[in-house]
């Protein structure tokens, strides 16, 4: 894992919430194989947090998701993989909204500290918060689908090849 994603490349930064991360490693829902692609090729580059990742390893073992320890092991191995540790904790020079879910706090702050372009959610706390991050130029929070229509609108734009804001 690289620990800062700013040292890569130009790539703009994406944190995915945690029900991202589920549909991609471990549903494999196909609605977000473009958003895989994209994280595969370093079109964008996948940001997390060490206290993300720890969600990531708990949701992992509930129950409900009945992978054993193999597979939990293998959906941590492709998250790593995908996914870059930015670990800069100092304060933030920004003041956020409040999530209306306090778990979800967390990847509003790393989108911030990273200079993340997106933050991907289909948690409505997250996404009411949208307008409010994008109109102060933070960053866009979108749910997956609104991410991959805008991502192949770039690229047959020709703005994908500058993924500047």
């Amino acid at each position: 894992m690289v620990s800062d994603p700013r040292e890569r490349d130009a790539s703009p930064r994406i944190v995915l919430d945690t029900n991202v991360c589920l549909d991609l490693f471990v549903f494999r829902d196909p609605s977000v194989a473009t958003l895989r692609d994209a994280l595969a090729s370093n079109a964008v580059v996948g940001t997390t947090s060490d206290e993300c990742r720890a969600e990531w390893q708990r949701v992992l073992a509930y129950p409900v998701l009945r992978l054993d320890e193999a597979a939990r092991a293998e959906r941590l191995r492709e998250y790593d993989a995908a996914m870059h540790v930015f670990d800069d904790t100092r304060p933030l020079d920004v003041v956020l909204p409040r999530c209306a879910d306090p778990d979800d706090q967390m990847f509003l702050e790393l989108a911030a500290r990273c200079g993340a372009r997106w933050l991907l959610s289909r948690d409505d706390a997250l996404l009411q918060l949208a307008r409010r991050t994008k109109r102060e130029g933070w960053f866009e929070i979108l749910t997956p689908r609104q991410w991959v229509e805008s991502h192949i609108a770039r690229r047959h734009s020709g703005e994908g090849r500058n993924p500047g804001p």
